[in-house]
């Protein structure tokens, strides 16, 4: 692809153009609030470092964190149906930055595994109703670019984060916990000067319930391969790096052919996402889920970085692919007054499953490396399998 090619108005338009500014509001605020995100994947060092924690007792710390981000999908998903959207967001990001300066100042193991539960359940809050905003204000013919887009933002502000999250960690995590908190609230007052409530009108916030959400059949079938497909991906970043230590390899080695993945990302995704959107949904998931099953079962052969460098690339491939095509997909299935609560089900199925991962992940590492990836692989194939079993039923939602 030439430069002249890159810089023509028609080709920046049909990547990112032609959304409305309430949503770049809402991508602003990802960006901003992904960037300052960083005392989340450093928290296992805080809790053993700086409050001097055994990993045994930081396990079980971010294991209450984990069962609040499991319960934060549902009730912010009913919340966006029955409050809105825009101030279930709002109230999320704020109440994450006053949990982030809590935390920052809990001392006793009481008072951090309280704030560590609150700080699971405000800091994904935000998720449910950003999907339902998308779903509110974008047509469906450009849903798949919009959430792509948003990936897109996640990933990016997720490197910022990780680069300078490290320093600060070195610096003192105060500034880390202070950021993030700030970050957090920019967010949420953006949110609230920028981003009009697209939810229902207030008459028709009663109607329905999570019993509608589990009575649909075909969201019940798509919620369990995302199941599948998240026990899968979370892998990469719960086991991939115990094998690779195993294997003699150090956590920097992990680190550089892991940012593979993030560089990827960062760089493609954004030129793929309007063409792949357009196509149909199902058939995109499924093909990309066989790429990241087929990329993941290849570590099984590989024994050099290079080796490691070359699985990522591929499963990084089929992540690109199914970027923003899962939430078009629950946006389809979803009637307007219910976006939040079906937000909230495919939320709480990829928490479920990243939940998951590392129970099953471990158990098949201690048993044989192959086996792992060799078993990792395959479920996500059977997930792939799936989408193209329900593929008809979703083509006929969508229509």
């Amino acid at each position: 692809m030439t430069s002249a090619t890159l810089s023509k108005p028609g080709f920046l338009r049909s990547k990112v153009g032609g959304l409305p500014p309430a949503f770049w509001a809402l991508w602003t605020g990802t960006l901003v609030n992904r960037v300052g995100m960083m005392v989340q994947p450093f928290i296992g060092v805080y809790l053993t470092q700086a409050r001097g924690m055994s990993y045994a007792a930081a396990g079980v710390v971010m294991a209450v964190f984990g069962v609040g981000s499991l319960l934060s999908q549902i009730v912010a998903g009913w919340l966006a149906d029955r409050l809105g959207r825009r101030v279930t967001l709002t109230g999320g990001m704020v109440a994450t930055a006053i949990t982030m300066v809590a935390l920052g100042y809990s001392t006793s193991l009481p008072a951090i595994v309280a704030t560590m539960f609150v700080l699971g359940v405000t800091m994904d809050a935000y998720r449910p109703a950003s999907n339902a905003l998308v779903a509110d204000l974008i047509p469906p013919q450009e849903r798949a670019r919009a959430y792509g887009l948003l990936f897109w933002a996640l990933n990016l502000g997720f490197a910022v984060a990780m680069v300078a999250g490290g320093w600060f960690a070195q610096a003192g995590y105060g500034w880390m916990f202070g950021i993030n908190a700030a970050t957090s609230l920019i967010f949420g007052l953006l949110v609230w000067r920028a981003v009009p409530e697209t939810g229902p009108a207030p008459g028709e916030r009663e109607r329905g319930g999570f019993a509608d959400v589990f009575k649909d059949r075909l969201m019940v079938a798509f919620s369990v391969i995302i199941v599948l497909s998240s026990v899968a991906y979370a892998q990469a970043f719960t086991t991939l790096p115990l094998a690779m230590t195993d294997a003699g390899f150090t956590t920097v080695d992990y680190g550089l052919i892991i940012a593979v993945n993030g560089i990827l990302i960062v760089l493609v995704q954004p030129l793929t996402g309007d063409w792949l959107g357009r196509r149909d949904h199902g058939t995109v998931l499924a093909v990309g889920f066989a790429i990241i099953g087929v990329g993941l079962a290849l570590t099984a052969v590989v024994s050099s970085l290079a080796g490691y460098a070359v699985s990522v690339v591929l499963w990084t491939v089929g992540e690109i692919v199914t970027a923003g095509i899962q939430g078009a997909i629950v946006a389809s299935l979803a009637p307007p007054h219910l976006r939040g609560r079906y937000s909230g089900v495919y939320g709480l199925s990829w928490s479920g499953g990243a939940m998951l991962a590392p129970l099953l992940g471990t158990r098949l590492l201690e048993l044989s490396p192959v086996l792992l990836w060799l078993t990792i692989g395959a479920v996500n194939l059977v997930a792939a399998a799936g989408l193209l079993a329900i593929g008809p039923a979703l083509r006929r939602r969508t229509a």
